[in-house]
């Protein structure tokens, strides 16, 4: 029987040979320096890779990820990874990515336990307590799309509230985080219309990102959402 982390190496060899005979020089240049532009805040799932969906190679995105894309204020990792991203490489995009059928988000919307991620998932289940009236009043075929498009709102406030945006905007650092959420049913990003550069008050652009979250899963044509694959907690 073959050793599946043996199949890993060999992969991993095999690649390394073919971006070499294809791209000549290319890890000898990629040593040299890390200058991304963009970060990409989004989901440990397994089905959402940040760099294939965007099609940018190897130092070309900064990426953070965690169960259910949140970033939390007592969450040194993520503010760690944010202040690096920002401060020492200099990105200029910072894209907070939620995707359809997600497994965090399914179980904060039914209140499932799973174990020691509950503590974790409580945070998503804030965002649903506080939008409850919205949420109750669509169908409930869409309703964990509708959250997850409200938590990606929620976590892109979370950044642009964070010591690291407000200093960073402070000194005229030219830094825009973006709320997009992908669909692992069809390969598409989609934007949700929510960007922040520091320009603009935050709370009307928020208010109005879930003004259009909840016309956009009000419409008629939501009430059928395209079949999407089963998540599952595994795969965070």
């Amino acid at each position: 029987m073959t050793d599946p982390i043996q199949e890993l190496f060999a992969h991993n060899r095999a690649w390394s040979a073919q971006m070499e005979r294809d791209r000549p020089g290319f890890f000898t240049s990629l040593v040299k320096q890390q200058t991304p532009k963009f970060m990409w805040i989004g989901c440990s799932d397994s089905r959402v890779p940040a760099n294939q969906i965007t099609g940018l190679e190897p130092g070309e995105v900064f990426v953070h990820r965690n169960v259910a894309n949140v970033v939390v204020h007592s969450d040194l990792n993520a503010l760690s990874t944010i202040q690096f991203a920002v401060d020492l490489l200099k990105v200029e995009h910072i894209m907070v990515v939620g995707h359809y059928g997600c497994a965090g988000v399914k179980a904060a919307m039914k209140g499932t336990r799973v174990g020691l991620a509950d503590n974790w998932i409580r945070h998503i289940q804030d965002v649903r307590d506080r939008h409850h009236v919205m949420l109750e009043s669509l169908p409930e075929a869409v309703r964990d799309d509708a959250l997850c498009e409200l938590n990606v709102a929620e976590q892109v406030v979370n950044v642009a509230v964070s010591t690291v945006m407000v200093d960073a905007w402070s000194r005229g650092q030219k830094v825009t985080i973006h709320g997009w959420a992908f669909g692992v049913h069809d390969g598409l990003l989609q934007d949700l219309g929510i960007s922040v550069d520091g320009a603009k008050p935050l709370d009307g652009i928020y208010k109005a990102a879930v003004q259009r979250i909840r016309a956009k899963w009000s419409a008629p044509a939501a009430a059928t959402p395209q079949p999407r694959a089963q998540a599952v907690l595994q795969d965070k």
